[in-house]
């Protein structure tokens, strides 16, 4: 029988709940997430993803978003390309 040791954490709950809702979605248990979280680490011995600051522009681009501020919305990808190719 393969032993296991026990993770404890504390989350914030609507986190949590939004977390496990994904993966959910994508067949994983919180468990299984936090296993292949750890494999990742331990394969490229260290965070799989980069861990940055946003500059000031990201950050208050991220802002303005999380208010509803300055969103477009396009019908297609293709009319999306076209109004990113006149910025």
């Amino acid at each position: 029988m393969i032993r296991t040791a026990t993770v404890r954490a504390r989350v914030e709950p609507d986190l949590k709940a939004d977390v496990e809702r994904l993966l959910g979605r994508l067949g994983l248990s919180t468990t299984e997430a936090i296993n292949l979280f750890y494999r990742q680490i331990r394969l490229r011995r260290g965070l799989p993803f980069p861990v940055e600051v946003p500059n000031t522009t990201t950050r208050r681009t991220f802002e303005a978003t999380d208010r509803g501020e300055d969103l477009q919305a396009y019908e297609s990808l293709d009319e999306m390309f076209e109004a990113l190719d006149k910025c």
